[in-house]
């Protein structure tokens, strides 16, 4: 494995019905092709070494032997390659003949897992030839090849060498009850359950398939490995397209090309440590497992380790690559966080919302959001106060754009310049700036001059102070203060405490930065067209203007030709790599190196070693020293499945210490 990933592979060779040596030599061709491109499994269709439209002819004596004893040849024919393959034929036994999956690993036959379920409906007719396996009794063996070879329902397979990987097995219809054979391997361990179909095709078959499968997957938090007949089986009543896919809690990672007349391998990664971590992080899942009844046999086998990843890593985990599954996406995040504003305004009884705007893309997205909310509540546009609050960084550019989002939203707007209060304050803590500053310009001059002077005390007097002009307001007007504060921000604790970190509701709290721009986005060209708001155009594009504005808190004073000085990324990190960096250390539970090992593969292009150690490093620190903050937020709708909310999602200590996690990426990058 490679970053917990392991590759697998999915076969649909041509078939011959009968023929178990042509069936075998395409089953030993795009075995050794999984072999070449790393695969550590691969699983072929169900009785592929016979052909599973055999009929009448699995009742012979002679195509049961020769199955057989094809698969005991192709054992030893593939005994240097390195994935476990997962073959289909029919066994006899004392008590019947039995569909059958042999699992074979470095010639060796491990064990033989026979169907459960026989159906025996429609165009199927299984149990005119085959056996039940529920009919074999725990702890069977049957003899192959002058070896005893584990045969019964009650086999997992366990790597050695990884002890939380564990393999199951089913066949086609087991999938298809509605208490799959699967069910109780999942709850015995299995991360992966593998699925040896034939499954004849009807139209719209496909999609069912998906929906049992993906279903499957996410309950299970496992993978599947589907793979169903191709070219080749009989169409004397039935059609067979080739459809293979391999599944992991939902997604669908990569599928066959249906109907395809060649032979094809379908090959994608499993991440392991993502369900390891589904798994570990939902105590239903271990409380459900626990009541599972039935006991297995571990059967080991050496997991082949690959050295390479092959799975893409998406730079942006937050954003769906499809437009319109992104749009989805905005629209769903845009009616939470409206929806639960709404519900808070109508259990205090019609509050205004008092809103600090900047001109930045929080506050923006903060307004929108109210603007929404006030009018599913029923309320006047001026019930949504927005206040903007000049400060010593303030730029005309941002000012311009929030004066203009208010006027065309039809808030109430207010401007109260805090300059004068800033300077006050700074003098009464006998700030050194503020002590030789007899005025604002005077104040301005010396910070910009003497940057020890320019610290987070002069950015967190504004802070402050916003947020105490804010609530003030509050109270007056009977309304709360919305929060403008991201997802992003509050894993990073950039924030003041006690200013923008507190607010009455805090809208934004589960949305992060990278996904915020696109929600305004949508916003700008699809809901504006519900509002039938006359201001809808030079809206449109005022928020275009604000979505080109670099970020940043504009708390220190511009330049002298008014140009931002202070650059948010410039001093905490790109946002993308923080939102990254998120989305694998809470989201899914990585060890820092082989969350700095998916980042390289995200970003080589963009980035090198060093910088994304550095700000890997800024973000633990933070991170950790910060939680304090997150502590005491304020209440906020969840948007996405990672969130940090104190009361729901993100519970850990305000002391805990950031060393081990540091130390783990200290030397990270030596051979990258």
């Amino acid at each position: 494995m490679a970053n917990g990933f392991l590759r697998a592979s999915a076969g649909v060779p041509q078939t011959r019905v009968g023929d178990v040596e042509f069936n075998c030599e395409r089953l030993l061709e795009l075995w050794t092709k999984a072999d070449e491109i790393g695969s550590a499994l691969v699983v072929f269709p169900e009785l592929s070494v016979t052909g599973y439209t055999s009929r009448d002819l699995f009742l012979n004596e002679h195509l049961l032997a020769s199955g057989l004893s094809a698969l005991v040849k192709l054992a030893k024919a593939a005994c240097k390659l390195n994935p476990m393959a997962f073959i289909g034929l029919p066994i006899k036994h004392h008590l019947g003949i039995f569909n059958c999956v042999a699992a074979v690993h470095k010639g060796q036959i491990l064990g033989l897992c026979p169907k459960s379920y026989l159906p025996n409906y429609g165009e199927f007719e299984e149990e005119r030839w085959f056996r039940s396996g529920r009919l074999v009794r725990p702890n069977t063996t049957i003899r192959v090849a002058d070896t005893d070879v584990p045969f019964g329902l009650d086999i997992l397979f366990k790597a050695s060498n990884a002890p939380d990987l564990v393999v199951g097995v089913e066949v086609c219809e087991d999938n298809w009850v509605h208490v799959p054979p699967s069910l109780d391997q999942i709850s015995a361990g299995a991360l992966i359950i593998c699925n040896l179909s034939a499954s004849n095709f009807v139209v719209g078959k496909a999609d069912t398939r998906r929906i049992l499968t993906r279903a499957h997957s996410i309950r299970g938090k496992c993978a599947y490995i589907y793979v169903a007949a191709g070219p080749g089986e009989s169409s004397t009543d039935l059609a067979f397209d080739s459809d293979a896919f391999i599944c992991e809690q939902g997604a669908i990672l990569a599928q066959s090309k249906r109907f395809s007349r060649s032979d094809q391998l379908v090959t994608s990664e499993i991440d392991l440590n993502a369900l390891m971590h589904s798994r570990m992080a939902s105590n239903t899942f271990g409380e459900c497992s626990a009541e599972s009844r039935q006991t297995f046999r571990y059967i080991p086998f050496t997991l082949r380790e690959c050295q390479q990843q092959m799975r893409p890593v998406d730079p942006h985990p937050f954003l769906p690559k499809d437009p319109n599954t992104l749009a989805t996406r905005c629209w769903e995040v845009f009616e939470i966080q409206s929806n639960a504003l709404a519900t808070r305004m109508r259990a205090i009884g019609s509050p205004k919302l008092i809103l600090g705007i900047s001109g930045g893309l929080d506050s923006t997205h903060a307004a929108l959001v109210a603007t929404q909310a006030i009018k599913l509540c029923g309320q006047v546009s001026t019930d949504l106060v927005c206040v903007t609050m000049p400060g010593l960084g303030t730029t005309s550019h941002t000012k311009d754009n929030a004066i203009s989002l208010a006027e065309q939203l039809g808030a109430d707007l207010r401007t109260m310049d805090i300059k004068e209060e800033s300077l006050s304050l700074l003098k009464a803590i006998e700030h050194p700036a503020a002590s030789q500053a007899d005025d604002i310009d005077a104040l301005i001059k010396a910070l910009r001059q003497n940057e020890q002077w320019a610290n987070v005390t002069v950015e967190n007097v504004q802070a402050r102070l916003r947020t105490l002009i804010l609530m003030s307001l509050a109270n007056q007007e009977n309304g709360i203060v919305v929060g403008t504060g991201d997802l992003s921000e509050k894993a990073l604790g950039w924030s003041t405490y006690a200013g923008d970190q507190i607010a009455m509701y805090d809208v934004n709290a589960g949305v992060p930065k990278t996904l915020i721009q696109f929600v305004v986005r949508w916003v700008a060209n699809e809901r504006l067209r519900s509002w039938s708001t006359k201001n809808a155009k030079p809206l449109r594009e005022t928020l275009f203007s604000i979505l080109e504005t670099p970020i940043s808190p504009e708390l220190l004073p511009a330049s002298t030709a008014g140009q931002i000085s202070q650059m948010t990324e410039t001093q905490i990190g790109p946002y993308e790599l923080h939102d990254f960096f998120l989305f694998h250390f809470v989201g899914h539970g990585r060890p820092p190196r082989q969350i700095l090992d998916l980042a390289w593969t995200a970003f080589k292009d963009t980035y090198d070693p060093d910088t994304l150690k550095k700000w890997f490093s800024v973000f633990l620190k933070r991170f950790f020293s910060q939680q304090f903050k997150r502590s005491c937020t304020a209440d906020g709708p969840k948007v996405l499945s990672i969130a940090l909310s104190p009361r729901g999602d993100w519970r850990m200590p305000s002391d805990a210490s950031v060393s081990i996690w540091l130390d783990d990426i200290e030397n990270w990058g030596e051979s990258t």
